[in-house]
């Protein structure tokens, strides 16, 4: 059985580009925020972001009296805190 290479090889084509064209997304400018003429990197304020999440998180549940239903909250607010920022880091970057 023969291949038709009319149609055989634009899909090829393709496949053997789609690396080299997801590597060019690298090349995008930094994810960097201006902020009174001085650069901060995005994942500073993400980090941020997560903490006073977290902060808010403890709070509501200090207040409705679920905190010791948890389990360690070592464990618990440093996932929460990773959670928060890199939910942060996908949404806005």
């Amino acid at each position: 059985m023969r291949i038709e290479t009319s149609s055989f090889w634009p899909w090829t084509r393709r496949l053997l580009l789609a690396p080299f064209i997801t590597g060019l997304s690298g090349c995008a400018l930094p994810p960097s925020v201006s902020v009174m003429g001085a650069f901060f990197p995005g994942w500073l304020f993400c980090m941020t972001g997560g903490f006073l999440l977290t902060l808010l998180t403890r709070l509501a549940l200090v207040r409705a009296g679920r905190e010791r239903a948890l389990g360690p909250p070592v464990l618990v607010y440093s996932a929460l805190y990773a959670l928060y920022s890199v939910l942060l880091w996908l949404i806005f970057f």
